[in-house]
Parts: C-alpha cells; structure tokens; sequence
C-alpha cells in the first residue's frame, strides 16, 4: 500500500468516533441546555452548534491543533508543552478541563498500545503535554504518520461535528434523518472555519462561547444527566 493511501486510513482511524477516546460520553454543555429549554428543536440545534463551531472550534482547538502539529515536526517540545498549557487554560469550567484531560490520557494509552515505535519515544518523552490535551495526541500522531495538517483539520472538524450531532439526537431529541440533515446543513460550515483557523495570529486564539460555558457550570449539578459534561 502507498505511504499516501495508508496516511488516509491513519486518519480515518485518529478521527473515528468509534475511537475509544470516551467522546460519546460528553455533551460539551448541551445537555443542561436541552434541560433548560435553550435547545428543544432542530433550528435551535443548529444555531448551537454553529455557533460552537464558529465561536470555539475555529477560533480555539483548530488554531491551536496547527500549532502541535508544527511543532511535533519542528521537534520543538517547549512550544508543544505551551500549545497544550494554553488549550487547558482556556477550559473554562472543571466539567471542560476535566473531559480533555480524560480524552487526553485515553488518546495517548491507546497510541502507546500501538504497534509503532517510530512513535513510542515521543509519546515518552512528551507525555506532560500529551497527559493535558488530547490535541496533541491527535497532531504528534498525524505528523508521524504523515497526515497533511490541511487533512488533519478537515477530518477534526467533521468528527467533532458528528459526534455533536449524535449527542443532539440523543438530547433534543432529533430523529436520525434530522440528524443526516443538521450534518448535511452544518458540513459546508467547516471550510470556512479551518480558513479562519489558519488565519489567525496567536493574539487571537481564544473561544467566545459564554452560553456554552454558562450550561457546562449548571450542568455539573444538575439533578438527572445521561453525560458526564
């Protein structure tokens, strides 16, 4: 098999929503807004995760994922321990810092179990930052495997965008074909957003998602939850 052709299954399995990195058992604050009346519809679902899309994941963990991965193939170990203190950072509540640190332990346990040891000294020696954010599991994997960022980006995105999907059909409720449909609606919307990711200068990483956050701290006490954020 071509080192391109296996570079594009490498990726498909980072990305893949049946990794077992446990991100089907967070809602990222969906749930208490479910709970609350913010989030009852389709159209409501949509606003939501477009604006996390915009607001968050364009703004935040795809300028900082180039980032890791620019610095796992500059070998530059105090920009990724930087990159990945700064992702954590901007975690604004123990329910957020919380399921990055646990999707970043389980990320990081399951590429040790592989059998590459072209990776293994990195993922010893780097661990302290691989430990804090599962982004940097994600960019010092790809640039071994020889992923293109540009890839990485696009296939990030689309997986996050799934799984907030299946949460909603779960939460809201949504049927599966109102799923299909949010995913066919919010999909051209990622193109944009890695457009804006790789256009902006480290004075402007940082998420504007104040309702996200607001549902995340409500929902760390709230009475009945199927998630665990």
């Amino acid at each position: 098999m071509a080192n391109r052709e296996l570079a594009r299954l490498r990726l498909l399995q980072l990305t893949s929503p049946n990794l077992p990195t446990g991100a089907f058992a967070y809602s990222q604050g969906l749930e208490w807004a479910c709970d609350c009346g913010w989030v009852n519809n389709f159209d409501h679902c949509t606003d939501w995760l477009q604006s996390l899309l915009e607001e968050s994941i364009s703004y935040l963990e795809l300028p900082l994922l180039i980032r890791l991965y620019h610095a796992a193939a500059a070998d530059d170990r105090a920009r990724f321990q930087h990159c990945s203190d700064w992702l954590m950072a901007s975690r604004e509540t123990s329910e957020l810092r919380h399921e990055e640190q646990q999707r970043a332990w389980a990320l990081m346990n399951l590429l040790q179990q592989l059998p590459d040891s072209q990776l293994w000294p990195k993922l010893a020696s780097w661990q302290n930052a691989l430990r804090k954010s599962q982004l940097g599991s994600y960019a010092l994997a790809a640039h071994y495997w020889h992923i293109p960022v540009s890839e990485l980006l696009m296939a990030y995105s689309w997986s996050w965008l799934e799984n907030a999907v299946n949460t909603a059909i779960k939460l809201v409720p949504l049927g599966q074909s109102d799923g299909q449909q949010l995913l066919y609606r919010l999909s051209p919307e990622i193109v944009p957003a890695i457009a804006q990711a790789c256009a902006l200068t480290d004075d402007d990483i940082g998420p504007s998602t104040q309702a996200q956050a607001i549902a995340c701290s409500r929902h760390e006490s709230q009475y009945s939850r199927l998630f665990r954020s």
